[in-house]
């Protein structure tokens, strides 16, 4: 085998490598001796530093900021079957001591040594989300080891996501030889759902709320509930069952209505969900002139902040939906507020979330704090994987509480 073409960095840019991260930024690289136009997205290089000492093999993009991505220490190692099967052997090992069904989110990228690539797990069936051109080329490679550790009986290649567009890459959804089920199964805190495979958003599911809908259920027993951004209903039928008086789902998209409706109505339910189609500021403002209330808010809206250069009208946006959430509470309401915008650190959206509440004479408290579940571990050396912040907030008048 010919050897591995070299990727060298800058004086004093393999320091970030050596404390653990995984990524290399085109201004890292030392163009003067390695020519970056000369590889191919996705092709295999051996990192060096400066001096030439050999730092690990990764995957490289000459087109993307992040243009290359460690796979292994050991140079002499990359994403051969071998080593897909070891790591896909290794994650899997994690989830099944954690939880007794295969419902669950199997492979988390980084953080499981598999950088750009998601996998999750819905009993037999298999989605695959490959982000970066390095996972796009051994996308076939990956197939064969997942048949061989799971032998799933469907895999489903969700190449769709906006990120592949920084990868330049293009976007395509397709079942691993043949078609595949319509829906997907989800069982979670016992309850069961369907999503739609193919046109689901994501991978179809978001595994990472599991914990935070369960602990949910601690505030809506005899409650009015508000579950904004409901997608396929998650929130809103977790608090239906643990006994919410009535619960109302907001959610733009008619077909995710649809769905919102028939997994109430699987779990016992429908009778106190109410289903809302249409966009949730506006049904803030309209709520709040028609005089709603809610005793328990949740707001869990898509990444408002996915660049840094959406930072300021990011941030404006999420105080603006939590003033509006908050507006409808009852004296002593509670919100459950999130964000996966990984660039919005948990106090920042807290801070944002304190200013709404004292524009509105209200007293915020935080009484919880939540992330993802131990089915997305998080890398320490990359904040980056650390994405998901979920806060239960207490807001009381501020006439009662200074």
């Amino acid at each position: 085998m010919d050897p591995l073409p070299t990727l060298r960095l800058k004086a004093g840019e393999d320091r970030r490598l050596r404390a653990g991260h995984l990524w290399i930024f085109s201004n890292e690289v030392d163009t003067g001796r390695t020519l970056l136009r000369a590889f191919a997205p996705g092709d295999p290089a051996v990192v060096e530093d400066a001096r030439g000492r050999p730092l690990g093999q990764a995957y490289v993009n000459p087109g993307s900021l992040i243009c290359a991505r460690l796979v292994s220490r050991d140079p002499a190692v990359g994403l051969d079957h071998a080593t897909l099967v070891q790591r896909l052997r290794t994650a899997l090992r994690l989830r099944e001591r954690l939880f007794p069904a295969p419902y669950y989110r199997w492979v988390h990228a980084e953080a499981d040594g598999l950088p750009g690539l998601i996998i999750d797990r819905f009993g037999d069936v298999c989605v695959v989300q490959p982000n970066t051109a390095g996972m796009d080329a051994v996308t076939d490679r990956l197939v064969e080891a997942l048949e061989r550790v799971a032998a799933p009986s469907a895999i489903l290649i969700r190449a769709d996501s906006p990120v592949r567009e920084l990868e330049g890459l293009e976007r395509s959804v397709a079942w691993v030889g043949g078609d595949g089920p319509e829906t997907l199964r989800v069982e979670e805190n016992g309850l069961v759902f369907e999503v739609s495979a193919v046109g689901g958003q994501k991978t179809g599911w978001y595994y990472d709320q599991r914990a935070n809908r369960a602990r949910l259920a601690a505030y809506t027993a005899g409650s009015r509930v508000l579950d904004a951004y409901s997608y396929a209903g998650g929130f809103a039928v977790a608090a239906a069952a643990a006994g919410a008086a009535e619960v109302v789902a907001v959610e733009r998209s008619a077909a995710a209505c649809a769905r919102i409706a028939a997994n109430a109505e699987a779990n016992g339910v429908g009778d106190r969900v109410t289903v809302v189609e249409g966009e949730v500021s506006p049904y803030l403002a309209a709520a709040r002139a028609d005089g709603e209330r809610f005793d328990v808010a949740v707001v869990d809206p898509p990444a408002f902040i996915k660049r840094k250069r959406d930072q300021r009208a990011g941030e404006r946006a999420y105080r603006q939906v939590n003033e509006g959430a908050l507006r409808l509470l009852g004296k002593e309401g509670v919100l459950l507020t999130c964000s996966c915008s990984s660039h919005l650190p948990a106090d920042r959206l807290a801070g944002l979330v304190l200013a709404a509440g004292r524009h509105l004479d209200r007293s915020p408290r935080i009484l919880e704090r939540g992330g993802p579940g131990p089915d997305h571990p998080v890398h320490p050396a990359i904040p980056e994987t650390d994405y998901l912040k979920a806060l239960f907030i207490r807001s009381v008048m501020a006439t009662a509480l200074p």
